[in-house]
């Protein structure tokens, strides 16, 4: 990303003549393309500089440690899902030994997704259960099914006299 102090600059620039974010946020977008901070950002930045923050430094946050991604824990990771794709994010974390967030184990959660799939590039699909037919349990099925198509070929006042009805 393009340097966020020198946008920050641009944004404390257009806050002092009452500009307002989303006018300023298009301008940034016209020297800075893609790379330019999202609305969202702007709209922080135009709220700091509106309470009285004077600095355009960028404060400096934890965000993830960098361990989470380190080649070895995304080795770790996808060798814990080859072994059984059916897990849950939440077991993988727990296996793995993501480190915790102080509250909750979102940030974990978020990690661990991340490596699945930036990293890995895994995906998520939902998967129906199929069942699995002997070849006498698929040959009474046809039957059941096809016996009803041929009284229909032989008398097409058939479905007629068909009474179908619901739970109640």
């Amino acid at each position: 990303m393009a340097d966020v102090k020198e946008q920050t600059i641009c944004i404390k620039f257009r806050f002092k003549p009452n500009k307002t974010a989303a006018e300023t946020h298009r301008m940034l977008k016209q020297p800075f393309a893609e790379q330019a901070l999202s609305l969202a950002r702007t709209f922080e930045w135009f709220k700091g500089f509106k309470d009285g923050r004077e600095s355009v430094e960028d404060c400096k946050h934890s965000g993830r440690l960098p361990t989470c991604t380190t080649p070895e824990m995304i080795a770790k990771v996808c060798e814990i899902i080859l072994e059984d794709r059916r897990q849950t994010i939440h077991n993988v974390c727990n296996r793995v030994g993501l480190p915790h967030a102080i509250l909750d184990d979102l940030w974990s959660h978020g990690s661990c997704q991340h490596i699945l799939v930036d990293e890995l590039n895994m995906r998520r699909i939902a998967a129906k259960t199929v069942l699995l037919l002997n070849n006498d349990q698929r040959d009474h099925r046809i039957q059941v099914c096809t016996e009803p198509q041929e009284a229909f070929s032989h008398d097409p006042k058939f479905l007629s006299r068909v009474i179908t009805g619901d739970e109640s």
